[in-house]
């Protein structure tokens, strides 16, 4: 039976065919002991575990005018060695060298005549390292299944590796309404299915209105057309120093992390002569069930009131099932026939976007380390695509004791984006002096933690 893209994943391709600058790849990127493994091991063993998913043996097929949704179809041309690379960074190969090339990677776009998928082993780092790049489309995987993939890659399987915030299975590429996919959907975004009619009418009533009102509003040094080149840049946290913060203050890893966020976007604003509003940055929070749109408080000064305000404003938009001006997008795509539907997904994406400034999506990482070949997988990182006119994506990860931020901007619009990197792990740092003291106060005075006070 023929195996179709739905008209919410046919989103991607529009967002890609109306701006050449727009690719959508997204991935996760392995850094590995010495010394590389010789290539053909490699990559007899990288063609084994990858066989054990049959949609990387496919490829897409589109219909004439867009008449009809396109389908997958096996490759009869496939050969893996179209998708595993070779390359290595000029010495010394040190982290900038490595998220250089990353950026270079991630700049350009994956063929649609073959499958939609990439691996490429990097050799040169310093210290006798090297690493394994993944990026895949998503209309294959989402972010989520990304790394979940490169985690199958690994000798003990998805099974072995376990997960901080659940698990998920490899062979089994997960359902396309999973993850972060949805929030770039672009056009034809998610609405939520279970949603009955009295409250889909407001909420596409309401999207309808901000979807307006966010082509009336000011630019942003956040949005607007992006160049064909990237920058990627990382940070990285204790995870215990978080889930430290969390307990203290009664919140969760992704409200820490959104919190760090919020600081240095409201450094870097400030930084650019800007003052941050409270509607200064709406930014698209994907879930594994919905698609979350907060402003982040980067009006806030004060690091634990701020901290406090992400919670609430994440519970409230869950309980809400709060997705602004993507409920009106995702009605579109669930009321009209198919070649209305990539109609209006390419139209709707040639709009001006100034509704939301970034996205940020916290993706669940391996548990316990990693090894490839027997050689320990030291960091894994991840990897967001930007779109729709975001100059700035950050994808959140947890692997092993660290938690880590992969930040992928604009070239030429973000020049500063270290100082965002650098930004998050000053962020957290100072949550973590305020939870030491917050907890050294109440033993010093005998009383029980009051979070919510």
């Amino acid at each position: 039976m023929a195996d179709y893209l739905t008209p919410l994943d046919v989103g991607f391709l529009h967002l890609e065919d109306t701006d050449p600058h727009t690719n959508l790849g997204m991935g996760g990127l392995a850094i590995l002991d010495g010394p590389v493994p010789d290539y053909d091991a490699l990559l007899s063993t990288l063609g084994e575990r990858i066989a054990a998913c049959p949609r990387f043996a496919q490829r897409l097929r589109r219909r004439f005018l867009d008449l009809g949704a396109p389908e997958w179809i096996d490759d009869a041309d496939f050969r893996l060695t179209h998708h595993v690379r070779r390359v290595a960074v000029p010495a010394p190969g040190t982290d900038a060298d490595l998220h250089a090339l990353v950026a270079d990677v991630m700049s350009w776009r994956l063929d649609r005549n073959r499958p939609l998928w990439e691996i490429w082993v990097i050799d040169g780092l310093s210290d006798g390292r090297w690493a394994m790049l993944m990026k895949v489309h998503p209309c294959v995987a989402d972010a989520i299944a990304t790394v979940h993939i490169l985690t199958g890659l690994s000798d003990a399987g998805v099974h072995g590796a376990g997960h901080h915030r659940g698990t998920a299975e490899l062979h089994q590429v997960p359902p396309p309404v999973e993850g972060w996919r949805a929030a770039l959907r672009g056009a034809a975004a998610l609405a939520g299915a279970t949603l009955d009619g009295a409250r889909w009418a407001e909420q596409t009533l309401r999207g309808t209105v901000e979807v307006a009102a966010g082509l009336l509003r000011p630019e942003s040094p956040l949005t607007g057309p992006v160049a064909g080149r990237r920058r990627y840049t990382t940070a990285r946290v204790d995870l215990a120093d978080v889930q430290r913060i969390c307990r203290t203050f009664d919140v969760t890893v992704n409200d820490v992390a959104l919190a760090a966020l919020a600081e240095s976007y409201r450094t870097m604003l400030i930084r650019r002569g800007g003052q941050p509003r409270p509607d200064s940055l709406r930014t698209l929070v994907p879930t594994r069930s919905t698609v979350l749109m907060p402003r982040l408080p980067v009006d806030e000064e004060n690091p634990v009131l701020r901290l406090r305000m992400v919670h609430a404003r994440l519970t409230q938009a869950k309980a809400a099932g709060d997705q602004g001006p993507l409920g009106v997008l995702g009605a579109v795509a669930r009321t009209v026939p198919f070649p209305v539907t990539a109609w209006a997904a390419n139209l709707l994406s040639r709009l001006p976007q100034r509704s939301v400034m970034t996205l940020a999506v916290d993706v669940p990482g391996p548990g316990q380390a990693l090894q490839i070949m027997g050689r320990n997988v030291t960091q894994v990182l991840p990897i967001p695509p930007i779109a729709m006119q975001l100059r700035t994506g950050t994808a959140v990860l947890s692997y092993a004791d660290s938690l880590y931020f992969g930040i992928l901007t604009d070239f030429s619009a973000v020049p500063d984006a270290d100082e965002l990197a650098r930004g998050v792990e000053a962020a957290v740092a100072r949550l973590r002096t305020c939870s030491v003291r917050r907890r050294k106060a109440r033993d010093r005075h005998g009383l029980s933690l009051v979070v919510n006070s």
